[in-house]
């Protein structure tokens, strides 16, 4: 099980749960057509953000497959403003798998923060659960995200053509993941 403590402190970050207060923000984030591009779903209105938020208030710790964190990302000099979303995802109790994932607002995007989120989200699912194993998965187009997973110790597993229908085009996949026994040899170097 994870119950963390929030918020939870990186170097430059704040990772809390969500807040009805987040809505003006988040919604201006999910609303552009250029943070949706590589997700599976079209730019949210505001109503449609209420609605995600409400869903995801509750979604706090880890307790069994299927459970999320679902998380607010803001910096440490301004920690009311979300600058984006994340999520560690238990994927499956019986194979002991979880997922990452996350947004950020342009304007935030190329300065490292997504590394610092899915590093920090890596570290909670293998130090804090007995995940064994932690997977990203991304259009195979988004090299940017791509990059990311790498520099956070996961490595590409899989590209996988055209297998999925999304927003009216076939689009390629990509899966990155690391191992406990992998990041554990990351611990030891740290």
């Amino acid at each position: 099980m994870l119950r963390p403590a929030y918020p939870i402190s990186t170097a430059r970050l704040l990772l809390r749960p969500y807040a009805e207060t987040d809505l003006a923000a988040l919604a201006d984030i999910y609303r552009r057509p250029e943070v949706v591009r590589y997700l599976y779903e079209e730019p949210r209105s505001t109503e449609k953000m209420r609605e995600l938020i409400k869903d995801r208030l509750g979604k706090v710790a880890l307790e069994k497959g299927g459970d999320s964190l679902s998380i607010v990302v803001a910096l440490k000099e301004d920690p009311g403003t979300a600058i984006g979303t994340a999520t560690l995802l238990w994927v499956s109790e019986e194979h002991a798998q979880g997922e990452v994932g996350y947004t950020l607002h342009p304007d935030h995007q190329g300065k490292g923060y997504a590394t610092e989120i899915t590093r920090t989200l890596v570290d909670l699912g293998f130090r804090d659960t007995k995940l064994h194993r932690i997977i990203g998965r991304l259009d195979g187009r988004n090299l940017a995200s791509a990059r990311v997973l790498e520099k956070a110790g996961m490595r590409k597993e899989a590209h996988l053509v055209e297998n999925e229908f999304v927003k009216g085009e076939w689009t390629d996949e990509a899966i990155y993941a690391i191992l406990r026994s992998e990041w554990e040899r990351t611990q030891v170097l740290d």
